[in-house]
C-alpha cells in the first residue's frame, strides 16, 4: 500500500511492531487519493474515519453564522485531520476538511480503529498516546490565542511551522491565527522591513 512505509515509521516512534502487526495495522488503512480544493468532511454528515496524511496539505475550518471562517487545524504530510468531535461520538460533523494540494490520504475508519484497538493493546496505547498529544497541543493552542498578541501568535507559528507556512494560503494562516489577512499582511510587511 502506497504510504505504509511512512504511518509504520509514524507508530513505530510510538511503540514498537512486529512485522505481523505491521501488516496488520496498515491492512486496516485505505488510500483516498483527493483533489485540490476537494471536501473530505462536511458540516451535518456523521464523520465515519480519521485520515493520516501521505502527501499533500489539507485546511479543517467552520463558518459562524455572519458566514466567518475559522480555521482549526492544518495537516501536511505526517499529521492527522478529522473533525475529532463528530468522529469520536459518531455525531453530525460541524467541520469542513479540504484539500489545499492534491493529496494522498490513508483513511481508518472508526469501526477499523476499534478492532485495532480491542486485538492489541499496542495498538490501544498509540492511539492514547495520539489523543494525548492532541489534547496537550490544543491547550497550548487556546493558551497561546488568549494570552499572546496577533504578531507573538504569528511569531510563534512560524518559528514552529516555518515549512509549512510557505505551503498555506495566507486568508487561511490568518483565519487560524483569529486575525484579518488585512492584518497578517501588516505583520508580514513590518518583518520583511525589519530584515532589510
Amino acid at each position: 500500500m502506497k504510504g505504509s512505509e511512512k504511518i509504520l515509521g509514524y507508530i513505530q516512534k510510538i511503540v514498537p511492531l512486529t512485522q505481523e502487526e505491521e501488516e496488520q495495522f496498515y491492512n486496516a488503512f485505505r488510500p483516498l487519493h483527493v483533489k485540490k480544493r476537494q471536501f473530505i468532511i462536511q458540516p451535518n454528515f456523521p464523520v465515519r474515519q480519521r485520515n493520516y496524511v501521505v502527501d499533500g496539505a489539507f485546511r479543517g475550518y467552520v463558518i459562524d453564522e455572519a458566514g466567518i471562517d475559522h480555521t482549526i487545524q492544518f495537516a501536511v504530510e505526517d499529521w492527522w485531520i478529522s473533525d475529532y468531535n463528530s468522529y469520536i461520538f459518531q455525531k453530525p460533523a460541524t467541520m469542513f476538511v479540504v484539500a489545499l494540494e492534491d493529496s494522498l490520504v490513508l483513511e481508518l475508519t472508526y469501526e477499523k480503529e476499534q478492532e485495532l484497538k480491542r486485538s492489541n493493546h499496542k495498538f490501544e496505547t498509540f492511539f492514547r498516546v495520539m489523543a494525548e498529544r492532541s489534547g496537550a497541543f490544543f491547550q497550548k493552542r487556546i493558551i497561546s490565542s488568549l494570552t499572546l498578541s496577533a504578531e507573538q501568535r504569528y511569531n510563534e507559528f512560524l518559528a514552529t511551522y516555518p515549512s509549512v507556512v510557505q505551503r498555506l494560503p495566507q486568508y487561511a494562516v490568518a483565519s487560524y491565527l483569529g486575525m484579518t489577512t488585512e492584518f497578517l499582511s501588516r505583520i508580514r510587511n513590518k518583518k520583511t522591513k525589519k530584515k532589510s
